[in-house]
């Protein structure tokens, strides 16, 4: 089965600059896939129509088989709550809330999420932060108060929490240097692993494909434009 599935995509701003043009991609479920791309080359605008922000003006995007842009904008947010999980380069953690309250937080807004877990959903919220190597002496301090590399594995525990079937990674490894990037890569594969996720990993770093399944370059992907 495949999670993404996208033919002849084309996405353009109001200006009229074409910023995708994408004929073909598609995404296997469980795949880790690598996204390269340098600033400006259309690596957040592909991300936001995947989780149903944008939706593209031609073509076919279908997530989890999905045809996302005929969907409502209301539809399109309890998809994304109910079956994604987002890694944001910013992390954008909540900061008057502690670490197991931010990563609590990402069920919300989704009952299916919290239907997976049962009641267990604390004992999973930990499990996943001890698994992220966040000892539980820290779970109740402010996210504000931790440092860059712990507030990106409360970010990835977020993101994972409700076995999401699709995990997208926007630059989230940007601010780490190269021991804390592999350490992290390897925890985060482990947790998708464990939960089946596919993860979408979109990165300026070429270093990191080696450690995927597969990589893909922005410049390829969108083939038309650069020709």
């Amino acid at each position: 089965m495949n999670v993404i599935e996208i033919e002849q995509l084309r996405f353009a701003w109001p200006n009229g600059q074409v910023v995708l043009d994408i004929p073909e991609l598609r995404v296997r479920r469980g795949e880790r896939l690598f996204i390269k791309g340098a600033s400006g080359s259309g690596k957040s605008t592909l991300l936001s129509l995947l989780a149903g922000i944008q939706t593209p003006h031609q073509g076919s995007l279908r997530v989890l088989d999905q045809p996302l842009a005929r969907l409502s904008s209301r539809a399109r947010d309890r998809f994304r709550a109910d079956h994604l999980g987002y890694i944001f380069q910013q992390f954008n953690l909540l900061p008057f809330l502690g670490v197991l309250d931010n990563v609590l937080c990402a069920l919300t807004f989704s009952a299916s999420k919290r239907a997976r877990l049962g009641g267990e959903a604390r004992a999973e919220a930990q499990r996943l932060l001890a698994a992220l190597q966040l000892p539980e002496t820290l779970h109740q301090r402010p996210v504000h108060s931790l440092s860059v590399g712990q507030q990106q594995r409360v970010a990835a525990a977020r993101a994972l929490i409700g076995a999401p079937p699709l995990v997208i990674a926007d630059e989230p490894t940007s601010a780490l240097d190269s021991d804390n990037r592999g350490a992290f890569l390897q925890l985060l594969f482990a947790e998708c692993e464990r939960q089946g996720s596919t993860l979408l990993f979109v990165s300026h770093d070429a270093q990191l494909e080696t450690l995927f399944d597969r990589a893909e370059s922005m410049q390829t992907l969108n083939r038309r434009l650069a020709c």
